[in-house]
C-alpha cells in the first residue's frame, strides 16, 4: 500500500492494534508515512484492498512540531505509533531518527495541568457526581449520559494525577489501567454497573475518591475568568 500510494515516502511504520497483535478481521490499519518536505502534512482514511487504513502523513520538517502538539493533548497517539510500532520500510534512516525522537518526547511525560485546569477539573467532576447521585434509577438516558462524563472527565484528571497519558475510545481504559490499576478498575467497574444495572453507587464512590486524591470536591468559591489580562 504505501509502495502503490506513496512511492516518494522517506519511510513508514505500522502501529496500533495490528502492530502490538491485537487486531480482529475487521480492525483499520494506523499507518504513519514519512513524506519529503515537498509534500503536505495531513491525516487521511482510505480503503485499500478491503481494509481500512488510517495515514498519518507527516514531513520530515514537520514531524518535531507535530509531536510537540500530539504531547500537549496528553494522548500522543502519532507518539506512540512511532514508539510502539513496526517499521514497513525505512531506506534513509529517518523512521529509526523519528522513533528516537518519539521515545524523547514520551519520556518527558504529558504536560502538566495549570491551576486552571486542575480546578475547572475538580468542578466539573463534581458537578457531574451531585447531577449522577441525583438522578433517579429510571432516568436512564440522563444517567447514563453523566456516567460516560464521569468517567471520561476521571479519567483525564487521574491520568494527569499520576503523569501519565491519557486516551479516549479503546485507549481510554487501557491508559487508565495503566496508570493505576486499582483505581481505574474501580471507575470501570462503576461506569459498568452503571450501564447494566442502572446502580450508580460504585462510581459515585470510585469519584470521589479521584476527588480526595485532588483537593476534594469544588463548587463553592470556583471562579473561571472569562478573558485572561495579558
Amino acid at each position: 500500500m504505501v509502495t502503490e500510494l506513496h512511492p516518494q515516502a522517506l519511510g513508514a511504520i505500522l502501529g496500533g492494534s495490528a502492530a502490538q497483535g491485537r487486531a480482529t478481521a475487521t480492525s483499520d490499519l494506523d499507518v504513519a508515512v514519512l513524506l519529503p518536505d515537498s509534500d503536505v502534512s495531513r491525516r487521511e482514511v482510505i480503503r485499500h484492498q478491503g481494509r481500512v487504513v488510517e495515514l498519518f502523513l507527516n514531513t520530515h520538517a514537520d514531524i518535531p512540531e507535530f509531536f510537540a502538539w500530539d504531547r500537549a493533548r496528553r494522548r500522543g497517539t502519532l507518539l506512540f505509533i512511532y514508539d510502539q510500532g513496526r517499521p514497513l520500510t525505512d531506506p534513509y534512516g529517518h523512521v529509526a531518527h523519528a522513533r528516537r525522537l518519539a521515545r524523547n518526547v514520551l519520556a518527558s511525560g504529558p504536560p502538566a495541568l495549570s491551576t486552571a485546569e486542575w480546578e475547572h477539573g475538580r468542578y466539573a467532576l463534581t458537578c457531574f457526581l451531585d447531577d449522577l447521585t441525583d438522578t433517579p434509577p429510571d432516568s436512564r438516558y440522563e444517567q447514563l449520559s453523566l456516567a460516560d462524563q464521569l468517567l471520561r472527565q476521571a479519567v483525564d484528571l487521574l491520568t494527569a494525577h499520576h503523569g501519565a497519558w491519557t486516551g479516549i475510545g479503546k485507549w481510554l481504559p487501557r491508559r487508565l489501567l495503566s496508570a493505576d490499576p486499582e483505581l481505574g478498575k474501580a471507575l470501570l467497574d462503576g461506569h459498568q454497573a452503571v450501564a447494566e444495572h442502572a446502580d450508580a453507587r460504585l462510581l459515585a464512590t470510585a469519584v470521589e475518591q479521584v476527588l480526595d486524591l485532588l483537593g476534594g470536591r469544588l463548587l463553592e468559591g470556583y471562579s473561571q475568568p472569562w478573558r485572561t489580562r495579558p
